[in-house]
């Protein structure tokens, strides 16, 4: 199984790229991947997408913990363990929210969560806010009019209620090619002469196709390759991870 991830700072952004992401082992045989995108119009968004991923890190690291600890502990379904982590993600959030007075305009971020089993092959995508969800060549595309949904709208409210509220969800039972990106994914468009006479499908190319699949650095290549030979680059900030197995 192989895990590529790739970020880059929007061409219409100057200052910071709000978007982030985290990849991280949950236990002994789960991985987790998100990307958030932190909202352009609120306060210091960078911030708000970067503090989540800093989060999701320590849910993960107490989790490894936890199991060497507890060897006998309860053997949960994976939606569970994915409302288990969102639920420390939005006390986590809480508690620094009221540490260092943070306005709730600092912490507007969208959340594109994926958890899935290595041994079992099954699987779980969230997604609060806007964004892009490749399952096995299966493609959903997340889009809320322009007005996405964000974590901090939510910590005041009572977790199940909110959690039970979340549509955007979808399960699967194969690992095979998995991606998730952020709405930058969307936004490709020339900004520079193209070398190359071919057409090319941005997202295809990112999400589907296996040019050098063999590097780690498969994503960030494919986006020099967009820039270089076809004159593309995101206009908004852009966060993809890509599994391939």
């Amino acid at each position: 199984m192989k895990i590529y991830s790739a970020i880059q700072i929007g061409d219409y952004h100057q200052n910071n790229c709000e978007d982030h992401l985290y990849i991280g082992e949950y236990g002994k045989n789960k991985i987790l991947c998100a990307v958030m995108d932190g909202c352009t119009t609120a306060m210091e968004s960078h911030f708000a997408s970067t503090l989540v991923g800093k989060i999701l890190k320590k849910i993960c690291v107490e989790k490894g913990y936890k199991e060497f600890i507890e060897q006998d502990s309860k053997s949960l379904n994976i939606e569970e363990n994915l409302k288990l982590i969102l639920k420390d993600l939005l006390n986590e959030l809480k508690i620094v929210k009221n540490q260092l007075m943070i306005d709730s305009k600092e912490l507007l971020t969208t959340l594109i969560i994926l958890l899935f089993d290595k041994n079992k092959e099954n699987g779980i995508v969230l997604a609060i806010g806007d964004g892009f969800v490749n399952i096995n060549g299966e493609i959903t595309e997340f889009e809320q009019d322009n007005k996405p949904d964000y974590l901090g709208f939510h910590l005041s409210e009572d977790f199940d209620t909110f959690y039970n509220n979340q549509k955007q969800k979808i399960e699967f039972n194969k690992i095979a090619d998995l991606s998730i990106s952020t709405d930058g994914i969307f936004t490709f468009e020339k900004l520079a002469p193209k070398k190359s006479q071919e057409e090319i499908n941005v997202i295809e190319y990112l999400t589907k196709e296996f040019t050098n699949y063999e590097k780690a650095e498969m994503l960030n290549l494919k986006l020099k390759t967009l820039e270089n030979e076809f004159g593309l680059k995101p206009t908004d900030d852009f966060s993809m991870i890509r599994v391939i197995k």
